[in-house]
């Protein structure tokens, strides 16, 4: 990783206020969306997907009086792409303490772009029961024309028409310095 180019910032498309503004709008989209938190399931994404979902969890107790279930999905050994990964992939836990059967599930990620991770997480979320109803809720969707599969977000922090080139980086404190999401690319 040290020999890899350092990644030069086109623009920036959220600040820390953004962020919090378009979390706040998609927990209260997805409890209207689902009349309240009766079986509401939110599932984060690992990696950046996870601390979205708690924000969204908190924002969601806060307007509700109460959290919905929260869990995490780790798709590590269910990407298409492993090989890509390396000889020995670093494996999380998913951590799914309730069971699914008849839940309503909100995936969370912090990018929608090819539909690869998504499908990932299908997958391995059906090995753990029958949900009532799966939905995506991510912070950035990069465009339709990106997309290898057919899955779509029903609840979308902000939509990000990008080029093949550019690679959106969300960042977040738990990870990063700083908490903003930009447009980067190659030097």
């Amino acid at each position: 990783m040290e020999n890899e180019p350092k990644l030069k910032e086109k623009s920036r498309i959220m600040d820390a206020s953004r962020m919090k503004r378009a979390l706040s709008r998609l927990a209260s989209e997805i409890v209207e969306d689902n009349q309240g938190t009766n079986d509401l399931y939110i599932v984060g994404i690992r990696r950046r997907g996870v601390p979205l979902a708690e924000r969204i969890v908190d924002r969601i107790a806060q307007l509700e009086g109460e959290p919905p279930l929260f869990g995490i999905i780790d798709i590590t050994l269910y990407r298409d792409d492993l090989s890509t990964v390396g000889a020995n992939p670093i494996v999380n836990r998913t951590e799914l303490d309730t069971d699914i059967e008849g839940k309503v599930i909100v995936l969370v990620d912090d990018v929608l772009y090819t539909g690869r991770t998504i499908r990932a997480a299908l997958d391995q979320l059906m090995d753990f029961g029958r949900p009532k109803k799966v939905q995506l809720a991510v912070l950035i969707d990069r465009g339709r024309e990106h997309r290898e599969l057919p899955i779509q977000a029903d609840f979308i922090g902000k939509t990000v028409p990008t080029k093949n080139s550019e690679i959106i980086k969300v960042m977040l404190k738990e990870y990063d310095e700083a908490e903003a999401v930009g447009i980067y690319e190659r030097p």
